[in-house]
């Protein structure tokens, strides 16, 4: 991790979030730095920069979140080993993915830890200087949550590092010390950040709020993850948030920008600097051999598990926009249409993965350069978190129904078109009853959204999931061991106060 780190501020520039100021600024030093609050967002902005970089939410980080769940499986085989282990729970410390997330991860943290700092010095109207600065709170306790989450134990930064030496000795901070932090981050964040962004890229108070919802659930604090919830809930018209009629606009490059659901937004603009600004999800999951886009084709790296699809009940138009099905093959004049199953698509003859790859906007290179702006989080998902943290203190309100039956009522939207399926919650559930239903709600409503594995690991229901009667079996699945992963085994090396990794690598 030094190594990196080292590199200190690099170059500060919001080229992959589109919403936000284009700025290059080359090197930053403190010194002769924020002599003003356009400084320091242009600071606060190379945050957000970084995350929307090839080795974090481009490809490295998103593709093994994704191929770590047992939604998404491994279409082509002969890719690269190490998505295949990710998937397979056959990683190591050598693991390809992680070596490249990782360090990006703390070059994230490593801007939002300077714009904080560079406050401290900025002037002008302290609750202006706040009110940017809390975005970068924001960011850093972003990507620590990802990280805590993953890996558990990891080496917390906060200050500032002017040289190498500064980190060469460093140890880990427990898990349990970690999450402290990160709330208290979103509590400032959440205290200073404007109730209604211009744009989504741009977090809001009830963006903070809902990851501090997210945040309590995953430690099992409800009543505090249902007073987060219930917050942005109350809130919504204030925040400029609400679920948006047509299920299919929030994966619409055209239409994400100017949506209310969206909490925060990673944004891709079909501009690229170097790895910055790319995009391969829309590749790694469209269907290979499929020439129905003129963008190109995909790469069949993540597709769903086959029984995902045959499961999901066909009257869920949210089925109809999270998978594709239909591929066209250039067989002669204007193609032939291949209805799945088919065999043109050798690889994985199977439905692809339609959220990213169906409209991803202005995009070329087989889709690797978009115009996406990747939800993090969206108001559904807050609804969510409010339903099952509130059955967990008062089973059987109608305000836990209440909180689904909306997520529904908006699934049941097909287009325009009013359909009766999925229907409401029935009502009076029993706790465990209600339990189960609302995290199969999320599974649906949230697939390939880059959350269903956390919701595995904070459930620890990994034996079940990855079973026999799984949706993706994996006899190799060990709980001892699979629910954190491993540190890079290069960072170890370099700094053994790291050691040891964690159990079973």
């Amino acid at each position: 991790m030094k190594k990196y780190i080292a590199f200190l501020f690099l170059g500060m520039f919001a080229l992959g979030c589109s919403d936000l100021e284009e700025h290059p600024v080359g090197v930053i030093r403190p010194e002769n730095f924020f002599n003003n609050t356009d400084d320091l967002q242009a600071a606060v902005n190379g945050s957000f920069a970084n995350i929307a970089h090839n080795n974090y939410w481009g490809r490295e980080f998103t593709i093994a979140l994704m191929l770590r769940d047992d939604m998404a499986d491994i279409g082509d085989r002969t890719t690269q080993a190490a998505r295949i282990d990710v998937n397979d729970m056959s990683m190591n410390d050598t693991n390809a993915l992680v070596a490249n997330f990782w360090p990006q991860s703390y070059v994230i943290i490593t801007a939002a830890n300077q714009a904080i700092e560079g406050a401290k010095k900025t002037p002008g109207d302290p609750a202006k200087v706040n009110a940017i600065v809390a975005q970068a709170y924001f960011a850093r306790a972003f990507t620590y949550y990802h990280l805590v989450r993953l890996f558990g134990d990891i080496p917390y930064i906060d200050f500032i590092v002017n040289d190498v030496s500064q980190v060469n000795s460093l140890k880990r901070t427990k898990e349990a010390d970690v999450y402290p932090k990160i709330i208290a981050d979103l509590e400032f964040a959440k205290q200073w950040l404007e109730d209604k962004p211009k744009v989504k890229a741009v977090p809001g108070k009830g963006t903070a709020a809902g990851y501090l919802a997210s945040v309590y659930l995953t430690l099992g604090n409800y009543q505090k993850a249902y007073d987060e919830a219930k917050y942005v809930i109350t809130n919504e018209a204030k925040f400029g948030l609400g679920l948006d009629a047509d299920f299919q606009d929030l994966f619409n490059a055209t239409k994400t920008a100017s949506l209310k659901e969206p909490l925060f937004t990673i944004d891709f603009n079909n501009l690229t600097s170097g790895n910055y600004g790319q995009d391969y999800t829309a590749f790694f999951t469209g269907s290979l051999k499929d020439d129905s886009y003129s963008y190109g084709q995909g790469f069949s790296v993540a597709v769903p598990s086959l029984k995902v699809f045959n499961t999901w009940d066909q009257r869920d138009y949210r089925r109809a926009v999270s998978f594709d099905t239909i591929i066209r093959k250039k067989t002669g004049p204007g193609g032939s249409l291949q209805i799945y199953p088919s065999s043109d698509n050798e690889k994985a003859p199977r439905p692809h993965i339609a959220k990213y790859y169906r409209f991803p906007g202005k995009a070329g290179a087989n889709g690797r350069t978009s115009q996406h702006n990747y939800i993090t989080m969206r108001f559904a998902e807050v609804l969510l978190t409010a339903a099952e943290a509130l059955n967990e203190i008062t089973p059987g309100t109608t305000e836990a129904d209440g909180y689904v039956n909306r997520v529904r009522a908006r699934a049941r939207n097909k287009a325009g078109k009013q359909v009766s399926f999925p229907a409401n919650v029935t009502p009076g559930l029993s706790k465990a009853d209600f339990r189960k239903m609302v995290i199969d709600e999320r599974r649906l409503e949230l697939a390939f959204e880059y959350v269903r594995w956390y919701d595995i690991k904070r459930l620890k229901n990994g034996p079940e999931v990855f079973g026999p009667s799984g949706l993706e079996p994996h006899a190799n699945f060990n709980p001892e061991k699979d629910y954190l992963w491993p540190l890079p085994g290069t960072e170890l090396a370099i700094n053994p106060n790291l050691k040891p990794n964690n159990p079973g690598y």
